[in-house]
């Protein structure tokens, strides 16, 4: 009888937790409609004045898709490089002390907070033939303004915010006694990271390539500038979207975004599957 009291205590206890729980409720919901879901319905509902001919026809067209793979497969080279630097850079500021240690804590953030338009200025003067970087690798060759390597450049400035704030925390809570205890065991350091530390920092860091990624599919400012803008070469999907808003293709432009929607909703959707089965196989070891 006391046990089931305790219960009952228990559960008026949790639902008493959050108090005013219907208000805030009806908050939440009233600003995500507004915020997130009646733009998103509008752009559905805009897409619709086309038929689904001429929605296919849109977005399957040879330019469009050229711009797909152009957006793809940079967004996804420079978020891969972002997960293993975004955690090698969250490790040091974690695992360290060095002079400067907060300052180059706080310019990690800075891609945040500085205007995409005046990081792609920044980027193109310093990657055209003149510039340092473009200096550099125009000793070998190899061009980096106007090419998919330097839209691949700018991805991966604007987007390493993201591995190092998702991977920092899970760090910040891991013991280093954890790492110590595994060396007395007999594992080497490849062994403790591979088999200690990885399992651990894996949904993190794949909830942070996921956002540097998505990020990335959908710049617009950063890279601009510097991809040069070549159709079927380094004309990616936002600018593609611009330039139909430009000769007022509305119609054109909101079914090329709403495939983009799609493609944001696609990866969200995979974070989350992962996420999900790197918890269960790091709570079942």
């Amino acid at each position: 009888m006391e046990q089931k009291m305790t219960k009952k205590n228990m559960k008026t206890k949790q639902k008493q937790v959050i108090p005013g729980f219907g208000i805030s409720l009806g908050v939440t919901v009233t600003m995500l409609s507004l915020i997130v879901l009646i733009p998103l319905c509008s752009l559905i509902i805009y897409t619709a004045k086309l038929s689904p001919g001429e929605f296919f026809r849109t977005v399957t067209s040879e330019r469009v898709l050229a711009s797909y793979r152009v957006s793809i497969l940079t967004s996804l080279i420079a978020a891969s490089v972002n997960a293993v630097m975004g955690l090698i850079i969250a490790w040091v500021l974690v695992r360290y002390d060095f002079p400067g240690k907060k300052l180059m804590d706080g310019i990690i953030e800075l891609p945040f907070a500085l205007p995409t338009a005046v990081a792609g200025i920044a980027l193109t003067h310093l990657c055209v033939p003149e510039g340092w970087v473009g200096s550099f690798f125009s000793r070998f060759g190899i061009q980096v303004a106007y090419t998919r390597f330097g839209i691949t450049i700018a991805l991966i400035f604007i987007g390493i915010p993201f591995v190092v704030r998702s991977v920092q925390p899970v760090l910040e809570k891991l013991e280093p006694e954890i790492e110590e205890a595994a060396g007395i065991m007999g594992a080497n350091n490849s062994q403790i990271f591979a088999r200690v530390l990885l399992p651990e920092l894996l949904p993190s860091l794949i909830a942070g390539f996921t956002m540097a990624f998505a990020r990335g599919l959908g710049e617009y400012g950063s890279v601009v500038f510097i991809a040069g803008n070549t159709p079927y070469e380094t004309e990616i999907t936002p600018l593609l979207i611009m330039t139909k808003l430009e000769g007022f293709d509305y119609p054109g432009a909101t079914a090329i975004a709403l495939m983009m929607l799609l493609m944001a909703f696609a990866i969200l959707f995979v974070n989350g599957l992962l996420q999900s089965y790197t918890d269960k196989v790091v709570k079942g070891r």
